[in-house]
């Protein structure tokens, strides 16, 4: 735990940003992290994560980021154990593109048919009318087998369809390039998904587009991951030494280099630990002078 308390509200420096007509805290909850390892199965302590979910809230926490994949179903069924009937302003992101298989493996789906069975799933399992937001996750390049090789354009008219029956209220997309976001944005976009952090600075120019258009941009991996080839922010000697200079932690450094990067970032750290909620809360508290900013926003350079 660091230093920084987290007894108040998010009415903090970090403040809040559009997300789809609505007003969220800059700092959100991504419940990627509730289900079982591997996001597959119930959780190691059910108990907990229903605690973390409604501390969030109690924290001024209003936009939770999930999936009915994620586990599968798991964490929709706990946000919804947690917290339904949700209060007037919280804001539920999920998103589509996938599924799982019966082992946990993941799988695309990206037809029009099964964009719109994986909306449906999602206001079953959150007990909704309407998702605030759903998006819209495309593969990687070859990524897709041939029965899933659907062009943009036909998925992106099957979420504009979902929109205007009331299905969902906007759509965000995932793991775009620069080029698909230009081709989506006559539709409606609300927010993108790529990843993202001051370790990795590869999608400045999706965000350059965002802040042209207004959009939110809500980084996946804002610390890094331990996935082979990303970069661990946490770990990386100047936002260590940042961190201990500030008496925070390492990953509130990480947080509020996103923050003070860009008004537009909007992050959703996850965690099942009621600490770690804490601490990622507080990191809307953390100052960082302009001479740490240089410091941060130099270790890696964006393209262009």
């Amino acid at each position: 735990m660091s230093g920084i308390e987290d007894s108040r509200r998010l009415d903090m420096p970090a403040g809040s940003a559009p997300l789809a007509g609505h007003q969220v805290a800059r700092i959100g909850f991504g419940a990627m992290q509730l289900p079982g390892p591997h996001v597959w199965g119930p959780p190691p302590d059910r108990d907990m994560a229903l605690a973390v979910l409604r501390r969030a809230v109690e924290l001024g926490v209003n936009h939770i980021d999930t999936a009915h994949y994620y586990g599968a179903r798991v964490s929709n069924e706990l946000i919804h154990a947690a917290l339904h009937p949700y209060p007037e302003d919280l804001v539920l992101v999920s998103k589509v593109g996938a599924e799982r298989d019966d082992q946990g493996g993941w799988i695309p789906a990206q037809r029009p048919e099964q964009l719109r069975a994986g909306v449906e799933a999602n206001l079953q399992s959150l007990g909704v009318e309407q998702v605030d937001v759903v998006n819209l996750r495309f593969l990687d390049d070859g990524q897709a087998p041939p029965d899933q090789r659907v062009d943009m354009e036909s998925q992106l008219a099957e979420m504009a369809s979902l929109r205007d029956e009331g299905k969902i209220g906007g759509i965000g997309v995932s793991n775009v390039t620069i080029d698909q976001l230009r081709r989506a944005l006559p539709i409606g976009i609300a927010c993108v998904q790529n990843a993202y952090s001051l370790l990795d600075r590869s999608g400045e120019p999706l965000l350059d587009l965002c802040r042209e258009h207004d959009l939110a941009w809500v980084p996946y991996f804002p610390l890094g991951s331990a996935f082979p080839g990303v970069a661990k922010v946490t770990e990386h000697p100047a936002v260590v030494a940042a961190a201990a200079a500030l008496c925070a932690t390492p990953a509130q450094v990480g947080l509020a280099w996103l923050l003070a990067h860009d008004p537009h970032i909007l992050v959703i750290p996850g965690t099942s630990s009621l600490a770690h909620l804490a601490e990622n809360i507080a990191a809307a508290s953390v100052h960082l002078d302009p001479r740490t900013m240089n410091v941060l926003s130099g270790l890696a350079v964006p393209p262009g």
